[in-house]
């Protein structure tokens, strides 16, 4: 199993929208994250010292090629309906990866 924590802004006029996709998320959205093998997905919300709000999201892959699963996620058409709904939402960090939407993060301590 790894670990995978990433962080994304999200606007500011389009908090209460964000939350309220995410507190009815689509079934067949759970159930593509599921089949591909990611557990325990947790996003946080926090406005920054910079008056941003900023989303923290945690998950655990519990696959074996976190690749084709991904890309396996990203060509499911249900799940392109719901990025398209929830990236307008959202305001990407200028110093992302050249891949990444959410900027992924360096895991510096865990407890099991």
């Amino acid at each position: 199993m790894k670990r995978y924590g990433s962080v994304i802004g999200v606007k500011g006029e389009k908090l209460a929208e964000y939350k309220a996709l995410h507190a009815a998320v689509w079934p067949d959205v759970l159930r593509m994250i599921t089949e591909c093998h990611i557990r325990n997905y947790s996003i946080y919300l926090r406005k920054m010292p910079d008056g941003k709000h900023y989303l923290f999201s945690y998950f655990e892959y519990a696959g074996t090629d976190f690749a084709a699963d991904a890309a396996r996620m990203a060509a499911d058409p249900i799940t392109q309906k719901w990025w398209s709904v929830c990236m307008p939402c959202q305001d990407p960090l200028p110093d992302r990866g050249p891949d990444e939407w959410w900027a992924g993060m360096e895991e510096v301590f865990h407890q099991d």
